[in-house]
């Protein structure tokens, strides 16, 4: 039977979606799901060593969020169009998504600030546009302070403290939305988790369209995943591939670094060093090859998201977990809490 979008949906009340973030980080709550045992154990972030064993390897998302979010206009004319970066094509070269989106044709001329303007050069669907930026100085000093962070738009409050959408762990810029799943961790939590004898290994992606583009189509096999860039180094190949062949727990901090480990990993679970994009759609049914263990948040119904977790733990599983969460009051999305699947 063909799964169709629907078939990911879950309803959840408004007050569950979380709009600030948890204080601190790891007091976050934390769903632990045994596939094994089949068992549910509610906890919080700051337990998290409870639920590992020595050896275990987290992979992490090193990448950064930038202030990606930008507003602009058109000369003589009222029309604010927001911009939010997704991802740079060379020097000068963005592809963004714009709201108003049918107002911004090719050959528009948008200025953000006396710095900064944007020339419309391409036009993709879904807002979709490629940008062409102009601008005296360092792009990225210039964006530092026209820009602001590219918050959801379920999250309607400001964001207070602006570190409080990047990891504690992050460093390579280049993201326009946060691999949420590491945001619980503090650096004390980190350290508690390498005392218990595990370890962490960084990977790259860098967040873009791919990631938290809607399904629009009905047929989940219709839906088309745009690219997203990612690296793994041969050092960190080096330690993954390590862990399987010692039989340890691979643990993928996010969805970000499953589709990584994923995009590298031969039929065996041994990862290839490698740079480039990926556009891996994970869906039921899925044969994972490298991840043996998710820590993630939970996820807007019907998105590529949840689809993935429904082809780790199975769709039925995952539709029943998220109803007990909603039950449980859990908070749901970004800044919401988290899960651990094993």
């Amino acid at each position: 039977m063909e799964l169709l979008t629907h078939d990911f949906y879950y309803d959840l009340p408004e007050e569950l979606i979380a709009q600030t973030p948890a204080e601190p980080r790891d007091s976050s709550r934390l769903m632990v799901y045994s596939r094994a045992e089949d068992k549910v154990t509610h906890a919080h972030f700051c337990d998290l060593t409870r639920f590992l064993r020595e050896g275990d390897l987290l992979v992490i998302n090193n990448t950064k969020v930038i202030p990606a979010r930008i507003f602009a206009h058109m000369e003589g004319r009222e029309s604010v169009f927001e911009i939010l970066l997704l991802r740079r094509l060379d020097y000068a070269r963005w592809e963004t998504i714009m709201r108003p989106a049918r107002k911004a044709r090719k050959g528009s001329v948008l200025k953000v600030s006396d710095e900064l303007s944007a020339e419309v050069e391409d036009v993709g669907e879904y807002g979709v546009r490629t940008v062409r930026f102009s601008f005296d100085g360092v792009f990225e000093n210039i964006l530092d302070r026209v820009g602001n962070m590219p918050l959801p738009p379920y999250i309607h409050e400001k964001l207070a403290d602006k570190t409080r959408y990047n990891t504690v762990y992050s460093k390579t810029e280049g993201s326009a939305a946060a691999p949420t799943a590491g945001l619980h961790f503090t650096p004390e939590l980190m350290e508690k988790v390498r005392e218990s004898g595990a370890e962490f290994q960084e990977v790259l992606l860098h967040i873009g369209l791919g990631t938290f583009r809607p399904v629009k189509a009905e047929k989940v096999t219709e839906h088309e995943m745009h690219s997203e860039y990612y690296e793994l180094t041969p050092e960190a190949a080096e330690k993954i591939n390590a862990a399987k062949r010692e039989g340890r727990r691979v643990i993928a901090v996010g969805t970000t670094a499953v589709r990584v480990l994923e995009s590298t990993a031969d039929e065996n679970g041994y990862v290839t060093p490698r740079t480039g994009e990926t556009k891996i759609f994970i869906y039921p049914p899925y044969r994972f090859k490298c991840v043996d263990a998710l820590i993630t948040n939970f996820h807007l119904p019907e998105s590529t998201l949840i689809m993935l977790v429904s082809a780790f733990l199975g769709r039925e599983k995952t539709l029943e977990l998220y109803n007990m969460a909603v039950k449980e009051r859990y908070r749901f999305f970004s800044f919401g809490d988290s899960c651990f699947f094993m």
